[in-house]
């Protein structure tokens, strides 16, 4: 592998909803934390982008322009944003081949399938995908089945890559965790599989060092006639 192929960073889209942020922090969180290699992580706001067709969620369709964003080149990975990443996601773009036009977890429910998907960008198959094709219902009719490409050009990845709480059975192996009935944050899916987990991962990617640790030794911080350490914004800086 060449230094040149090394450098680009792996190329991850994830839906973004507005009335669950939390989702999305905790999750690109947990995937740039563990991941082994320079991630580009893009929320796909749909304010920002050529469509309006919606679903469930701001996302149910944009996801479907993952290869029209990434330039119709390379592989990119979109995600829902109800995941936690538990491993390293190089390792999942590690398992893409060429011959498919996208790969995704064969799990039992189909409707799922595109919960987690590869697109080979650049494969002729996923040139379709365009704002304006997305955006026709009676064109893009049936997306999630992934129906605009024939069956052996969808390629299979492992379970682990793509475990859904609730529907899967129980493994204490799961890559990626998708809390496809609802965050582990709600009262109604607070018993979820991996919910200390997913918890704990929220408490790290919302924290901050104390004001001190971080700024008492930096260019904005002043020291107080009673030898306090503030910043110089403190009313009683003395920054003479």
């Amino acid at each position: 592998m060449s230094a040149q192929t090394f450098a680009q960073p792996l190329r991850i889209f994830i839906g973004y909803d507005h009335r669950q942020a939390i989702s999305y922090n905790v999750l690109q969180f947990s995937i740039f934390r563990r991941c082994s290699k320079p991630v580009a992580i893009t929320p796909l706001f749909l304010p920002s982008l050529p469509l309006t067709r919606t679903g469930l969620t701001p996302f149910t369709y944009s996801r479907f322009l993952t290869p029209w964003l990434a330039g119709f080149q390379g592989w990119a990975l979109f995600l829902d944003l109800d995941y936690l990443c538990r491993h390293d996601v190089s390792e999942l773009f590690a398992l893409t081949d060429d011959k498919y036009a996208v790969m995704v977890s064969k799990n039992a429910k189909r409707f799922e399938w595109a919960s987690l998907i590869l697109f080979n960008c650049g494969h002729p198959a996923n040139r379709v995908l365009t704002p304006e094709y997305v955006q026709d219902p009676k064109q893009c009719r049936n997306p999630h089945g992934i129906d605009w490409v024939s069956e052996d050009l969808i390629g299979d990845l492992p379970r682990e890559w793509n475990h859904l709480v609730g529907y899967d059975a129980p493994r204490s192996d799961a890559k990626m965790v998708h809390y496809t009935q609802g965050m582990p944050i709600f009262e109604e899916t607070k018993g979820s599989e991996y919910a200390e987990e997913w918890k704990t991962e929220h408490t790290k990617a919302n924290q901050t060092q104390g004001w001190q640790d971080l700024m008492a030794r930096s260019v904005h911080s002043a020291k107080t006639n009673d030898g306090r350490i503030v910043a110089k914004l403190h009313p009683d800086a003395n920054n003479g």
